[in-house]
C-alpha cells in the first residue's frame, strides 16, 4: 500500500518538476533568449549563414559539409531512441512515449536539415537569406527537442527501481539542466567581421541591446542580423 501511494505521489510530482521547468525555458528563450545557451546558439547559426552567403560559390562545400555532420548526428540518435525505446519496452512491458518522440522530432531535424542543403547548394537562387536562417534554426529546435525527451527517459527508466530514484533522479535532471541552459549575466555575443570587400570592417552583433556588466559595450540582437 505504501509503494503505491508513492508511486501516486512521486512519479506525478516528478514529471511535474519537469515540465514546468521546460515551460520556464520556454519563456526564457522567448523574451531572453540570449540568458539561455539555446537562444545564444540560434543567434549564431544565423551569423553562419550570413556568412555562408557572403561568398555562396566558394563556401558551398563547407556549408553542406556541416549540414551533413548535423544529419548524421541526428541520425545516430534516432538509432540510439529505438534501442533505447526498445529496452524500455522489454523491461516495464510497454512502449515509452518519450523515445518515441525522441525518433519523431529528430526526423523532422533531418528534413529541415535537408532542406536546407537543397537551398544552400542551389547556385545564384533568389532565396532569401532570411528562409535559410529559419530552417536551419527550426531544425536545432527539433534537435533541442529531441534530446529534451531523452531526458524525460532517464527518469522512467529509473522508475523501474521504484518512485523515490524517478524523484530523485527528476530533482537531479532539473538542477543540472537549469545550471546547463541558463546564466544570470546575458552571455555577450561574438562580434564577427563580415569577409565581404563591400563590408569590409563591419560586425555582425547577434544580441538585442544587451549592456555588458562594465557598463562600456552594448550589443544589439533582434530577428535580423544588423551590421554595425
Amino acid at each position: 500500500m505504501l509503494d503505491l501511494n508513492l508511486d501516486l505521489v512521486l512519479v506525478p510530482t516528478g514529471i511535474l518538476f519537469l515540465v514546468a521547468y521546460h515551460i520556464y525555458l520556454l519563456y526564457r528563450i522567448i523574451k531572453h533568449p540570449n540568458t539561455t545557451v539555446i537562444g545564444f546558439e540560434n543567434g549564431n547559426r544565423r551569423v553562419w549563414v550570413q556568412q555562408m552567403m557572403e561568398n555562396m560559390p566558394n563556401n558551398t562545400g563547407l556549408a553542406l559539409q556541416v549540414v551533413a555532420s548535423n544529419i548524421s548526428a541526428a541520425v545516430y540518435l534516432i538509432s540510439l531512441s529505438i534501442t533505447l525505446s526498445s529496452l524500455i519496452g522489454t523491461l516495464v512491458g510497454a512502449s515509452t512515449t518519450s523515445s518515441g518522440t525522441t525518433g519523431s522530432t529528430k526526423g523532422l531535424c533531418i528534413r529541415y536539415y535537408i532542406h536546407v542543403s537543397f537551398l544552400i547548394s542551389t547556385p545564384h537562387s533568389s532565396v532569401p537569406a532570411d528562409y535559410i536562417e529559419n530552417s536551419v534554426i527550426r531544425g536545432s529546435n527539433f534537435w533541442s527537442l529531441g534530446l529534451r525527451a531523452y531526458y524525460f527517459a532517464f527518469p522512467l527508466l529509473l522508475w523501474i527501481f521504484g518512485p523515490i530514484p524517478m524523484f530523485i533522479c527528476s530533482l537531479g535532471m532539473v538542477s543540472t539542466l537549469y545550471f546547463l541552459d541558463s546564466t544570470v549575466n546575458p552571455i555577450p555575443p561574438f562580434p564577427i567581421k563580415s569577409s565581404s570587400k563591400a563590408r569590409a570592417g563591419g560586425v555582425l552583433d547577434i544580441d538585442r541591446g544587451i549592456e555588458s556588466n562594465a557598463g562600456l559595450n552594448q550589443y544589439r540582437l533582434g530577428g535580423l542580423l544588423e551590421l554595425q
